[in-house]
């Protein structure tokens, strides 16, 4: 994969046959927002004349509830160009097993990622620019620690970001998608060690799951992104 290339699907004999995604107001009618989306628009543009400047060169994920679900999107956007990636180019002696199972995690950070991306509306950045020249594709061990490193960081990302969310629909939908990336975390870490799933590198002593703030999450996931992102307006309590 180039790493030029926009996060796009894979094409060809590995293209998706996924089903369509909703448009923005059929999904804001899903998660029961139809009724609020005037009252979120008007919060919106208060966020935009109220936001800090933002660094040249830098792409504003933007404030209140919409910059969360940027942040997520953002994040959809690096795991789904990962497990692409992945996909295109099998690493050696991938087995048939572990080429569905990988594969049914590319489609779900599509689905993902498409989700946001209808919400937001025109309120989405733009399709990032990745960098993932420090992972070697042909290599099982390094494909599955970067899935590890992206599952993890993914959940905790979930778990932080949580709190700062207002709409309690917005709220939800983080929920279940944070299980879904759980359930990935837990496959690969087995794939890579197994009984491993649920070690004390990601569940305390209080059985509880970690979690992180967004400025953290966007310093790790920012290693394999050309595009600069700022969270200098997200929420923070």
């Amino acid at each position: 994969m180039d790493n030029k290339n926009t996060l796009l699907p894979a094409h060809g004999n590995n293209s998706l046959s996924l089903p369509e995604m909703p448009g923005r107001r059929r999904f804001l009618s899903y998660l029961g927002l139809a009724a609020t989306s005037a009252t979120v628009i008007a919060a919106c543009r208060k966020d935009k004349d109220d936001k800090n400047t933002v660094p040249p060169g830098s792409i504003d994920l933007g404030a209140g509830d919409m910059g969360i679900l940027n942040y997520a999107y953002a994040l959809e956007q690096l795991e789904a160009a990962f497990y692409t990636q992945v996909i295109s180019s099998p690493f050696s002696g991938m087995t048939a097993n572990e080429q569905l199972l990988l594969t049914d995690i590319r489609d779900h950070e599509i689905a993902h990622r498409e989700f946001f991306k209808a919400a937001l509306g025109t309120m989405a950045i733009k399709s990032l620019e990745v960098n993932f020249s420090s992972v070697n594709f042909g290599s099982r061990d390094s494909v599955l620690a970067t899935a590890k490193a992206f599952e993890d960081l993914g959940v905790s990302a979930y778990n932080g970001a949580g709190q700062l969310i207002k709409n309690s629909s917005y709220l939800l939908l983080a929920g279940k998608i944070v299980s879904v990336e759980a359930r990935h975390a837990a496959l690969i870490r087995d794939l890579i060690s197994n009984g491993s799933f649920a070690d004390n590198t990601v569940v305390n002593l209080n059985g509880l799951d970690l979690s992180s703030k967004p400025t953290d999450v966007l310093a790790t996931a920012s290693v394999f992104l050309k595009s600069k992102l700022y969270a200098g307006n997200l929420p923070t309590s």
